[in-house]
């Protein structure tokens, strides 16, 4: 089963189910994703398996929205992988800080987007023009209730400039929120049909046709239990129209690779789908319509 948002013949959103990739979809029968998810997974589960049986048809080529919408907020989590880690000691003037993080308690959680800046399949993602050195992070996100409980799985790219998080680590927020910083999709899995653990997790990176760039991770490396990221992420906050939290990224480019305007980049999460999109440099290219 996939869970999708798309856009009608007349630009309108409409959330949509399927049995399985390139089957026809079928309405669900609410005004947003955000509604959806401000339910309990068990009421989610049994809304769409109705939608499977009972939902209006819909046109089976009608283009994909990203996967989230509303208040639904995306949050990230860093350092969560070895080879994350370790990315982050090679860039950092301050590099015993992320050694810290990966073996404290605490996970390193940090808001990521808005869902109205959210770009899904197909969409351009961003580099920023004042950075040097710039990559994709490729990763797997959980897509949560408003009740804190794991209701599904997508792919995200969680863009991110190592010229500033490596200048010091305060400049985060620069490093990851900015136009274009963010990419989810191209559907949503449920997670009473896929684990999250156990997910091989691949990243290509092509340049004028060619790939400049491979790699992989399973998230069987993760360092950290996805119970326990969700829990920290909703210990102290409330989020009625539930959340997306990426999982953090086993995959790293060595320095000095850096994207460059025009890469195509595509992430594919085992089971889950394949995530592609091309890189645009500076705010320009994300300026608002109108």
């Amino acid at each position: 089963m996939e869970l999708l948002r798309l856009s009608d013949r007349e630009g309108r959103a409409v959330v949509a189910v399927r049995a399985e990739p390139g089957a026809a979809p079928r309405r669900v029968p609410v005004g947003s994703l955000a509604e959806l998810l401000a339910a309990r997974v068990d009421d989610v589960r049994a809304r769409l398996e109705a939608a499977l049986t009972y939902g209006d048809p819909l046109p089976a080529d009608l283009p994909l929205l990203a996967p989230v919408d509303g208040a639904t907020e995306v949050w990230a989590c860093g350092v969560t992988y070895l080879r994350s880690r370790d990315a982050r000691t090679e860039e950092s003037q301050v590099a015993d800080v992320y050694e810290r993080v990966y073996v404290a308690d605490r996970p390193e959680l940090f808001f990521k987007a808005l869902a109205a800046k959210v770009v899904g399949d197909g969409g351009a993602v961003g580099i920023r023009a004042d950075s040097e050195v710039d990559v994709p992070e490729p990763e797997l996100a959980l897509v949560l209730t408003a009740h804190g409980e794991i209701m599904g799985l997508t792919v995200c790219n969680d863009m991110s400039s190592r010229t500033i998080e490596g200048a010091n680590p305060l400049y985060l927020p620069q490093a990851k929120v900015y136009a274009g910083a963010c990419a989810l999709g191209p559907v949503i899995r449920p997670a009473w049909e896929l684990e999250p653990i156990g997910r091989a997790v691949g990243l290509e990176i092509q340049r004028g046709g060619e790939t400049v760039f491979s790699g992989s991770t399973n998230t069987s490396q993760l360092h950290r239990d996805p119970a326990d990221l969700v829990e920290h992420l909703f210990r102290s906050d409330h989020f009625p129209a539930g959340a997306v939290l990426s999982t953090g990224t086993g995959v790293v480019p060595e320095l000095p690779f850096t994207l460059q305007d025009g890469d195509v980049v595509s992430i594919t999460v085992d089971g889950v789908g394949t995530l592609t999109n091309p890189v645009r440099q500076g705010k320009e290219a994300f300026a608002p319509a109108g």
